[in-house]
């Protein structure tokens, strides 16, 4: 058997891209995996695919930006199943625009998500794994983590954020045999080109992704992580198609 049999997996942003990847892969290799994200007719979909092909699933519908509805999450994982193994923050918005375009409402969107969303996932999490002495929280960040482009500045911003909050973690938590991942993706076609507002500018990203790789590779890397023996942390990983030079 796999280390990820039996194992119980929070996923957020499970509607799609890298989150409904991840959370087919590891329902394939015998995870039990609670399904989150705010729009419910792909997560009953998902949960559909995933039962169908021999997997367990269940599914809330969630607001990572909520900080009650991620500790109401949490504590439904923990109805359902009594522990919490797994927890994968994955949701993300991506609204990528030049800072003197002022838009504010994305920039918040972005802090509230990116952000918050993951500190809430952590915060919801972590007295069940501390409790117990275990357990395993994986931050998605991306390649925009470690590098700035034109038009990312704050988008950017956030997930260095999320690379600092997870180094943080892991250094506070590793006593109480917490593992910490990050994983920072390149070019995966996701969805999140379709939330760029300025058309140009949209334009112009989605000609660079006709590379991407898709979300199962980054699943895959999820998987890697998860299945490490207890006393092996996989801390960070950046995973990107083999010709992208950015």
């Amino acid at each position: 058997m796999s280390d990820i049999q039996d194992r119980i997996v929070i996923i957020t942003g499970a509607s799609s891209g890298i989150g409904e990847a991840t959370a087919k892969e590891l329902a394939s290799k015998g995870a039990k995996v609670i399904l989150a994200a705010r729009r419910e007719d792909r997560l009953q979909k998902l949960q559909q695919e995933i039962e169908s092909s021999g997997g367990q699933a269940v599914y809330k519908v969630t607001d990572v930006a909520s900080h009650e509805q991620m500790e109401e999450l949490a504590a439904y994982a923990l109805k359902e199943f009594g522990k919490i193994d797994v927890m994968v923050n994955n949701a993300g918005v991506m609204p990528l625009s030049p800072v003197h375009e002022k838009k504010i409402h994305e920039w918040d969107a972005m802090i509230d998500i990116n952000i918050k969303g993951v500190l809430y996932g952590i915060a919801a999490v972590l007295p069940s794994m501390r409790e117990r002495k275990e357990g395993h929280i994986i931050n998605v960040s991306s390649i925009a983590g470690h590098l700035v482009f034109p038009a990312s500045a704050v988008y950017s911003g956030t997930k260095f954020a999320v690379r600092a909050i997870t180094e943080g973690l892991r250094i506070e938590e590793c006593g109480n045999n917490i593992r910490t991942t990050i994983i920072s993706p390149g070019s995966i076609a996701t969805e999140l080109t379709q939330a760029i507002s300025g058309s140009e500018l949209k334009a112009a990203i989605i000609e660079e992704t006709k590379i991407a790789i898709e979300p199962a590779s980054i699943a895959r890397a999820i998987g890697f992580a998860i299945e490490q023996p207890a006393d092996v942390a996989v801390n960070e990983m950046i995973v990107r198609p083999t010709i992208q030079q950015l």
